[in-house]
């Protein structure tokens, strides 16, 4: 490999990243001139993950997978829960063996596998990495399906498990909703009609008739109440199941399963996806405004991200209670995520790649497999920190840890020259 080509591909990895981070200091900059609020980007980052990214998934699963192609989604299903447990085996053996603290075992575990990896997608091919690994136009595309088949696993594991990873700080109390990642209370305040103790019409108050929306709030109580019998009246052991099982029921898997089923119906990813002419009737109207809508995740979310990041600093720097920086854990963390990581997941796949049928012939797929388990620890681990109620020091030492993960996200690029130099290894033998 010509010294000159490693040295394109590493300044295009090094744009992208850059690119990346810019777009988080957008966000920052946001935050630091009060153009969004806390609340405010809780509710965005809400709506980002109910609505935006089902909506990518279904017009990017629906379009990439079809009955010829299901079954390189595979793999990526069984190598995102093979990092994430392995993660949580490595993070429950340093908080036992060295007393590192329990945040430690899902920063290990849980990295930015949505926001981040999309938009590194979409730099890399801007800065014409891409091309070396394929000459299928639909690359990004593509890629981004494989990479959110992957996201959807991880956002289940994260608010589905990963409570339970911090259960050392707080005894395992809890008083929020693991799904929605926010305090129960607040949850409370920013949903509520607007009507109820309040002598007028708010912000919050619904344009729908008074009778609509008391239909909906009847529907949906006697609607909980049913599932609250159903689930009362099942056996112990049935209960324990639909508890591990209740995770995987939320609006990404949803979107993801809706993707599926459009891509291996003919029927239907015809009507979605061919155009008008041969039977795309749903294209025009339908498929255009969800696309249009799911694009919004890639940006916004990195931008949420920055945003979060500036409010951590905020409390940080206002806070009385930031303590010391956890170097110790920190650099254990940043470690593991930059450098353990691609020293273990690029030899992998390189290796079922050229050695094995298992991987098909498929450098899209060997490349995003072995960016999946790689990069900073999920901004989700402040919301598993406000779940479980921890201590005001151990949030700020996550703030810090996120922080610090984000501005070495650079490091990034190593690994993506090194996945690429990987793949086209193997495609060239």
């Amino acid at each position: 490999m010509a010294s000159s080509d490693i040295l394109v591909s590493f300044m295009g990895a090094v744009q992208a990243a850059i690119s990346v981070l810019i777009t988080i200091w957008i966000g920052v900059l946001a935050a630091q001139f009060d153009l969004i609020d806390d609340g405010a980007a809780k509710r965005l980052s809400s709506m980002c993950v109910t609505i935006f990214l089902p909506l990518l998934l279904v017009a990017n699963l629906g379009k990439q997978l079809d009955s010829a192609t299901a079954m390189h989604y595979l793999p990526i299903v069984v190598w995102s829960l093979i990092f994430v447990i392995l993660s949580i085996i490595v993070g429950k053996l340093s908080v036992r063996l060295f007393k590192m603290p329990a945040w430690t075992t899902p920063a290990l575990a849980f990295n930015n596998s949505t926001s981040l990896p999309l938009l590194l997608i979409q730099a890399l091919d801007a800065a014409g990495v891409l091309k070396n690994l394929t000459d299928d136009p639909d690359v990004v595309e593509k890629a981004r399906s494989y990479f959110l088949v992957c996201a959807v696993i991880s956002n289940t594991l994260t608010f589905g498990y990963g409570p339970a990873l911090l259960e050392q700080d707080d005894g395992g109390q809890t008083d929020s909703d693991p799904e929605s990642g926010r305090d129960s209370g607040e949850e409370d305040g920013d949903n509520g009609s607007g009507s109820s103790g309040s002598s007028g019409p708010s912000e919050t108050t619904s344009l729908l008739p008074k009778k609509a929306v008391r239909f909906a709030k009847t529907t949906t109580r006697h609607i909980e109440n049913a599932q609250n019998k159903t689930y009362n009246a099942l056996p112990g052991p049935l209960q324990k199941a639909v508890s591990w099982i209740a995770p995987f029921f939320n609006p990404p898997a949803l979107g993801a399963s809706t993707g599926v089923l459009i891509g291996l119906v003919p029927a239907l990813h015809r009507m979605f996806f061919n155009d008008s002419q041969e039977g795309g009737y749903f294209k025009a109207w339908l498929t255009t405004p969800i696309k249009n809508t799911g694009e919004l995740f890639v940006t916004l979310q990195v931008i949420i991200v920055g945003v979060k990041l500036s409010l951590s600093l905020r409390k940080m720097k206002e806070g009385d209670e930031g303590g010391r920086v956890p170097w110790p854990s920190i650099v254990f963390i940043l470690a593991w995520r930059f450098l353990v990581m691609p020293a273990l997941s690029i030899p992998i796949i390189w290796v079922l790649a050229k050695k094995t049928g298992l991987l098909f012939d498929d450098p899209v797929l060997w490349f995003t497999m072995m960016m999946m388990p790689i990069g900073p620890p999920a901004m989700r681990l402040v919301a598993l920190a406000d779940v479980n109620n921890l201590p005001q020091q151990a949030k700020m030492a996550t703030a810090k840890l996120l922080t610090i993960s984000y501005i070495a996200t650079p490091l990034i690029a190593f690994s993506v020259v090194g996945a690429l130099r990987a793949a086209q290894n193997v495609s060239d033998a």
